[in-house]
C-alpha cells in the first residue's frame, strides 16, 4: 500500500494522541510513575514528541542508548497537538513552503513549535521512503506540553524490549503484531500547508 510522503501517523482517540519520547531513567521512571515530568525535567529546553513508535525505536537504538533507557508513550489532548501543529514552523528552510529565507527565519524565530519529517523505519530501523513527523517544543509549546496537554504517561520499555528481542530472533511477524497501532491522523484540508509542500498528501 502507497503511503502518501508526508502523512502524520499517530495511535490517537477521538480526544488524544499518543507520542513517545526516551530518556534517562531518573526522569523516565519518576514521569511513568506520576504521569507528570519531574521536577528535574526542564521546561526552558526543546523537548522532541514522535507520534512513531519506530522512529523512536531508531533514535533510542530499543532504549539501549545513554540517558535514553526508558521509553515514555505520553498521551495528549487532540486540541494541544493541533495547537503545536498549527503554531510550528519547518526547522528547515523549504521552498515549496516558504516565500524566501528570510520568511522563514522571521516564523522559526517567532514559532514555539518546530516541525521535521525524517525518513519512517522499519522493523528493522531501516530507512523508508515515506516521512515521520516529528515537533520540536519549546519555550510557551514545552510549558502547555508539560502542564496541560498530558494525560497519561507509561513506560513502555518492555515493549521495546520485547519488539526488538522478536526481530533479532527473525519473527518480524510477531514484532509486528505488538506494534502500537498507528493510523493516519486527521486533519483539516490546507492545515498542514505550512509544514508540507502543499502537493503532497
Amino acid at each position: 500500500m502507497d503511503v502518501p510522503r508526508h502523512q502524520i501517523r499517530a495511535q490517537h482517540t477521538d480526544t488524544t494522541v499518543t507520542v513517545y519520547q526516551a530518556y534517562a531513567p531518573h526522569l523516565g521512571l519518576p514521569a511513568a510513575r506520576e504521569g507528570r515530568f519531574p521536577a528535574a525535567w526542564k521546561r526552558d529546553r526543546m523537548t522532541w514528541i514522535k507520534p512513531s513508535f519506530l522512529w523512536v525505536m531508531y533514535r533510542c537504538g530499543w532504549g539501549l542508548k545513554k540517558d535514553q533507557e526508558t521509553v515514555l508513550a505520553v498521551e495528549i489532548t487532540r486540541e494541544g497537538f493541533a495547537w503545536a501543529l498549527r503554531n510550528a514552523c519547518l526547522s528547515h528552510y523549504t521552498p515549496a513552503v516558504h516565500p524566501d529565507r528570510k520568511a522563514w527565519r522571521d516564523r522559526l524565530r517567532q514559532a514555539p513549535a518546530r516541525a521535521q519529517w525524517d525518513p519512517e523505519r522499519d522493523l528493522r530501523l531501516s530507512p523508508l521512503e515515506h516521512r515521520s513527523l516529528q515537533l520540536g517544543l519549546a519555550g510557551e509549546a514545552a510549558r502547555r506540553y508539560a502542564d496541560e496537554w498530558i494525560v497519561s504517561i507509561a513506560d513502555v520499555t518492555p515493549l521495546a524490549r520485547r519488539v526488538h528481542t522478536l526481530v533479532r530472533e527473525g519473527d518480524t511477524a510477531a514484532a509486528a503484531r505488538l506494534l502500537p497501532r498507528e493510523r493516519p491522523y486527521p486533519v483539516p484540508p490546507g492545515e498542514l500547508d505550512h509544514l508540507r509542500p502543499a502537493t503532497t498528501a
